[in-house]
């Protein structure tokens, strides 16, 4: 069953960019697990509401064995200060029940 983690971050107003940079130029560690599927870093669309990182994995034990690896704690070694959120983050975890996608022809 596929297994779906939302991280929502709280960023603080003038590091967005920087949020968004250190994205952009992350290792890649968590493309290479095992069981990862894709991964989407969602930028709010008001002020108050957190940016999203959503990961998608093949099953719970999966993301388990991500967040347990060396290469986890690699990606996390240099965090933004506390100064970059508005407070904590929030990580939702969720198992996929029903899924739908648009027809191809």
């Amino acid at each position: 069953m596929m297994y779906v983690v939302a991280n929502r971050v709280p960023v603080a107003e003038g590091w967005e960019e920087e949020f968004e940079t250190r994205f952009r130029r992350r290792s890649g560690q968590v493309e290479h697990q095992p069981g990862f599927v894709s991964m989407e870093v969602m930028r709010p669309k008001s002020a108050d509401a957190p940016w999203v990182v959503l990961t998608r994995w093949e099953s719970e034990e999966a993301f388990r064995n991500w967040i347990g690896s060396e290469d986890f704690k690699e990606a996390h070694r240099n965090p933004l200060p506390k100064e970059a959120f508005r407070g904590e983050g929030r990580l939702e975890q969720h198992e996929v029940l029903i899924s739908a996608y648009r027809e191809t022809p």
